[in-house]
This record gives structure tokens, C-alpha cells and sequence, in this order.
């Protein structure tokens, strides 16, 4: 288990963070800050609750049955069912790692003593963290409003010593079996408690935190990918000028046209595009407008990127725990802002492996890929080359149309109608993570094939960038064969989609180009 340590505050968390518990396994404390803030909100709450007067959360039920006055000897078993209920997910598990993103994020609203929870209870959400306990949640059951309700559920009923849990073996267990192997004494909610572990939009959250991450790679990887096809295609490198984007100065086509530029550096196949046997004025829509559409994307996963900090710095609750005492009812629980930009992010992943996928298919056909043999193949007729590693690029751009579909333009009723509005964030990050999947394999696909045709192009003569070069050969370093005869292709493009995953495409080239943004 990674030893990084983050300490969580009052005041919110990073991304950074996030993945470093997500995915590196960091241990996690609480600051002493928090410790003070939690204590200090409690005894608010404890204030409220041992008044006469109903308030909603405290001494209330929840939703359409908040009308209902709570008395004192029920109000530890209202908190307990309201867990017990929510807990109602179904289908396959979600992912370890989200899970993980799931709690922290929790554990950073109650951190910041605007909900009302006792140090203890946070120091528990620690402690089952730093465990590696992760809870089974299931794929469906939150609608985005009020939270990720049912998701957030089933971790508060491992909380609980309830349930089913993964312990750090990965075998499924009761969680009450795995927290007493680890020591920890399950908690017995109060007032306001089990509302409050349930009430954000930290599943969304977290996903989308990792989807930024994983995509900044893949937009990297992508404008290397396209430099690599404009090689192929003997294309020209002049329409990269920095001078070119200057004049339609959107930061994030800039970016991609220097990454470009970089890349190509010393490359001797460019600048062939009206001297081949198919001589053109200008290059493909696919090839020479790879910066403004890698770049349109940049410049949306920067927005995101900002809606994502705002809400890590967020405390997300009803009702919320003010500085002045109060504790007021509001709808900050509302998913919407950050399911707006988890469908942004699976449209500009959509038209990224759409773009892709055209150009990889332009290195295919012998009749637009200015001298390059059909499919690339040895011998063609004898061998097919890559003409269905094209069609399965094509399958996954296909489904990337349809997860680009907006999750968070539906809206369907519940409660009774009184949470008669809701934000799908849930739904869109899950169909978000499909897509950045589906991206990387996409990304794979055109480097397979670029690089493939970037080597015939080097047997013909001409001799590729040193950057290119030296993606090649960390690529048929990774166990990526190169041309050749016809052979079982799927473990080729397993090995290429598992090299652009880990990063290592934009690190191969970068001790030439250096650092890319």
C-alpha cells in the first residue's frame, strides 16, 4: 500500500488527491482543524435536537415524509432505516476505485463541519479507507438529486457493520466480518447522521476527477497519434504554424497544433503532399484540422476541470450546519452542475475518436493514403492488413455516438414528486467512463496503424521524425510487432490500447519533444 499520506481539512480537497486515494491507496487523516469543525458542528446539532421544535434532518423524516416530528427514543432508528432503505442499488458492481473516490469525497464534506457528523464517525471513514475495505455498490440507484443516494448508502451501511464489503484481498465479505478483523468498531448513527452520509454528489464527483485525468493523457496521446498520421499520409506540417493559431486564438488549439509541431520536428516525410502520384493543395478535414478539434476538447476539459474544483472545494449536504448556528434545508445536493460537463466531456470524447477513426481510415485505402499498400497489408489479397482493426475502431466510434447522447437532459420524478427534478449525473458519469474506455482503444488503433505505415514509409526512403522514431520503438518495445504478415491481431492492439492507457505513448517521445502539454 502507497505511504502518501493526505490530510483532509475543512476547506475542500484537490483532484490530485483524489486519485492518490482512488487509485495509490494514500492514507488519509483528518487535520486537526477538521477534528475542531466537526466537534464544534455537532454541538449545534446536539443543541437543535433536544429542542421541541421539529427541523428538518434533526428531528424530521426525509423527502415527502420530512412533515413528519420525530420523538427523541426513534431518532437513532430513523437514521439507521433511512441507510438500511437507500441501500437499494442493483446490477453489477462498480469499480474499486470509485468506491474509494465515493468515501473520500464524503469524507471531505463531513470534514468541513457544515453537516453535523461526530469526529468519530469521520474518523471511521478513515479507518475503513485506510483498511482497504471498499463496500459493494451497485451500478444503479442514484438519479443524481439529493445525491448519489443510493450509491453513498451502501458505503454508510458498511459503516455500519452491514452489508457486503471487498477487504484488501479482493474477496467479498460481510463488513461487519472485515471491520472487526481490522479493529474497527462499527458506528450507531444520531441525529442527522445517516442523512448526511448520503446526501452529495461525490459519486459524479469522483468520476469525473478521473475522467479528467485520463483524458488529459488520451488529447496528448491523440495529437501525437494525428502527427504521426499527417507522416504517414505525407501531409504538410505547415498549417501547424504557431502564426496560423494565433489569429483564432482558442488555447487549446494552440496547444495541439504545437504538440504537433514538436513531434514532426526533422521529420523528411512531410511537405510531400503536391509531389506524390496524387498530388492535393491541402490536406483532409481529418488531417489538417486535427488541432482545432483535439483542441475544441482541450479547451472543454479545462472547463470541467474548473467545475471540478469548485466542487471539491464544496460542502455538500441538506441541511447544512452555517457558522452562525443555523441549520438550513437548500438544494445544493443538486447534481446538475457536474452532470452538464460529464456530457460535455463524452460529446468532445466522441468527436476525438471520430476524427481518429477517419484518418486511420485514410491510411488504409490505397486510393487516399498517396502510395501507401491497401490496408497496409504484406501481400494484399493474400493478407487483409489492418482492414478489421478498422472495423473495430469503427464499432467503437459508433458506440461513442450514442454514450455522447446527454444524460442530463432527461429528468424523472420521485419522492412522491418532491424531488420532482433531477440532475442523471450518476448515469452521465457512468456512460462517461465507458467512453474514455472506448477512447483509449481508438487512440490505440490510429497509433497501431500509423506507426505501421510511418515504418513502410521508412522502407520507401524517407525518414520519419526522431520524435515518431522514438515512439515506434517504445511501442515495439511494449511487444507491438511491426509490419508483416498477417497474424492474430487482437493481442497486438491489446498490448497498443494498454501502452496509450498507461501514458507511456506521451512519454516515449517527450525526451525529444520535451514536456507536452
Amino acid at each position: 500500500m502507497d505511504m502518501h499520506t493526505v490530510v483532509v481539512g475543512t476547506s475542500g480537497t484537490t483532484a490530485q488527491d483524489v486519485i492518490a486515494v482512488a487509485r495509490g491507496n494514500a492514507r488519509v487523516e483528518l487535520s486537526e482543524a477538521a477534528v475542531g469543525a466537526l466537534a464544534a458542528a455537532r454541538e449545534i446539532v446536539d443543541a437543535l435536537a433536544a429542542k421541541p421544535e421539529p427541523v428538518y434532518g434533526v428531528s424530521t423524516g426525509f423527502g415527502a415524509l420530512a412533515s413528519r416530528h420525530i420523538s427523541q427514543e426513534l431518532r437513532g432508528r430513523l437514521q439507521r432505516n433511512i441507510v438500511r432503505s437507500h441501500a437499494a442499488g442493483m446490477g453489477p458492481r462498480v469499480e474499486r476505485e470509485v468506491v474509494r473516490a465515493l468515501m473520500f469525497l464524503r469524507l471531505k464534506t463531513v470534514a468541513s463541519g457544515h453537516t453535523g457528523v461526530r469526529p468519530e464517525v469521520a474518523q471511521t471513514m478513515a479507518d475503513v479507507l485506510n483498511a482497504g475495505i471498499t463496500p459493494v455498490v451497485h451500478e444503479y440507484g442514484s438519479l443524481g438529486c439529493s445525491g448519489d443516494l443510493a450509491p453513498l448508502s451502501h458505503c454508510a451501511l458498511a459503516l455500519m457493520g452491514e452489508g457486503d464489503a471487498e477487504g484488501p484481498d479482493g474477496t467479498v465479505r460481510p463488513a461487519g466480518e472485515l471491520l472487526a478483523a481490522h479493529g474497527i468498531t462499527p458506528v450507531e448513527l444520531r441525529e442527522k447522521e445517516g442523512l448526511a452520509l448520503l446526501n452529495g454528489t461525490d459519486g459524479m464527483l469522483g468520476m469525473l476527477v478521473m475522467a479528467l485525468a485520463d483524458l488529459k493523457n488520451l488529447y496528448t496521446s491523440a495529437d501525437i497519434t494525428a502527427a504521426l498520421s499527417l507522416e504517414a499520409l505525407l501531409g504538410t506540417d505547415k498549417v501547424l504554424a504557431p502564426e496560423l493559431h494565433a489569429i483564432r486564438p482558442h488555447p487549446g488549439q494552440g496547444v495541439s497544433a504545437d504538440n504537433m509541431l514538436r513531434v514532426l520536428a526533422g521529420s523528411g516525410l512531410t511537405g510531400h503532399f503536391q509531389e506524390d502520384e496524387a498530388p492535393r493543395v491541402q490536406d483532409a478535414y481529418s488531417v489538417r484540422c486535427a488541432p482545432q478539434v483535439n483542441g475544441a476538447g482541450r479547451d472543454t476539459l479545462d472547463y470541467a476541470a474548473i467545475v471540478a474544483g469548485r466542487e471539491l472545494a464544496s460542502a455538500v449536504d441538506n441541511p447544512v450546519v452555517l457558522p452562525d448556528g443555523r441549520v438550513e434545508s437548500n438544494g445544493n445536493f443538486h447534481g446538475a452542475p457536474v452532470a452538464y460537463v460529464l456530457d460535455f466531456l463524452a460529446i468532445v470524447a466522441a468527436d476525438l475518436g471520430s476524427i481518429t477513426e477517419r484518418r486511420t481510415d485514410r491510411l488504409l485505402d490505397k486510393n487516399r493514403s498517396h502510395g501507401l499498400p491497401p490496408f497496409l497489408a504484406d501481400d494484399a489479397g493474400v493478407d487483409s492488413g489492418l482492414m478489421i482493426a478498422q472495423y473495430t475502431q469503427a464499432a467503437l466510434v459508433s458506440e461513442m455516438k450514442r454514450l455522447a447522447v446527454p444524460a442530463s437532459a432527461d429528468s424523472i420524478p420521485s419522492s412522491a414528486m418532491q424531488e420532482d427534478h433531477v440532475s442523471m449525473g450518476w448515469s452521465a458519469a457512468r456512460k462517461l467512463r465507458t467512453a474514455v474506455d472506448n477512447l483509449a482503444r481508438i487512440v490505440a488503433v490510429e497509433l497501431y496503424a500509423a506507426a505501421r505505415a510511418v515504418e513502410l514509409r521508412a522502407a520507401q526512403g524517407l525518414t520519419p521524425a526522431p520524435a515518431s522514431q522514438a515512439a515506434i520503438e517504445a511501442l515495439r518495445a511494449a511487444g507491438v510487432e511491426g509490419p508483416g504478415p498477417d497474424r492474430f491481431l487482437s493481442p497486438d492492439l491489446a498490448a497498443a490500447d494498454a501502452f496509450v492507457r498507461a501514458g507511456r505513448l506521451v512519454a516515449a517521445v517527450e525526451p525529444v519533444t520535451g514536456p507536452l502539454a
